[in-house]
């Protein structure tokens, strides 16, 4: 059984190649996989590439907790970079199916390691308030496939998203759980986020969630219509358009292919 990992600005997943593999992973234990100290480490896995009757080319994207997300920005271009590397594609451009739609992807640089996302239409869900101690923030719903929560913010920490983050989940606010982030406005062109990830709790960087913020402040007027979004891991540049629709840009980086000893197979139940 083998993974080969990749990071796309500190967000890091494990591909999980189907076709070479041939073992069906459970929600166990993909999250034991996941655990950075017991087992490989990483955001999540990326699973495919699963072929329709049509040749369409499917991904699934789990998070580290196992559970099963309808898409990941970052986790679609380093599942192309990896279709790449691995000689299932020699096209600029090719299309990805995931539980959340259909994404173009472009090769912009021969190596694949910078990768354009068509990431498609943002839509927007009604204004809430959230409060922590004595503090009010307002939350902007934002979907591109799957749910985020905005909040805009003075000062922003690692600390104050992660106690946002569990307030949230705990208060059972949003059904199927949704992506929390602190929103900093630095200029018209530049952002500032911190993340709480669904399934995955604080994470370095994600690309649906920088699209979600650059969408929130450019409704709001803060910023144009290309927006660079800064997160601890790195940074993403986000494009949209008239109608709502969103391209991002960024960097994946290849790290090694891993094996998985008999040991830890056992472990794993296999």
């Amino acid at each position: 059984m083998e993974f080969v990992k990749y990071q796309g600005i500190g967000n890091d997943y494990l591909v999980y190649d189907v076709i070479k593999n041939k073992e069906v992973l459970t929600r166990e234990q993909i999250k034991k996989i996941c655990d950075r100290n017991f087992g490989v480490g990483a955001d999540g896995i990326l699973a495919g590439p699963y072929l329709d009757e049509e040749k369409k080319i499917r991904v699934r994207v789990f998070n580290s907790d196992g559970s099963e997300a309808e898409r990941a920005g970052n986790g679609i271009r380093i599942f192309a970079r990896y279709l790449k590397d691995a000689g299932y594609t020699l096209s600029e451009r090719l299309t990805l199916e995931t539980a959340g739609g259909s994404v173009k992807v472009r090769f912009l640089n021969d190596d694949g390691s910078r990768i354009q996302a068509d990431m498609g239409k943002m839509s927007f869900g009604e204004e809430k308030t959230v409060t922590l101690g004595e503090e009010r923030y307002s939350a902007f719903i934002a979907s591109i496939g799957n749910p985020h929560c905005v909040i805009p913010a003075e000062t922003i920490d690692r600390e104050k998203v992660c106690k946002l983050g569990k307030k949230i989940a705990e208060s059972k606010m949003f059904k199927n759980g949704i992506n929390v982030m602190l929103l900093q406005v630095e200029d018209k062109n530049n952002l500032n986020i911190e993340i709480f990830e669904r399934g995955a709790g604080y994470i370095l960087a994600s690309g649906t969630c920088s699209c979600a913020a650059a969408a929130v402040a450019y409704k709001k007027g803060w910023v144009g219509q290309d927006v660079m979004v800064h997160m601890p891991g790195g940074k993403l540049w986000i494009q949209i358009d008239e109608n709502w629709n969103l391209k991002m840009t960024g960097s994946v980086e290849s790290i090694g292919s891993v094996k998985l000893t008999k040991e830890f197979k056992k472990k794993l139940g296999f």
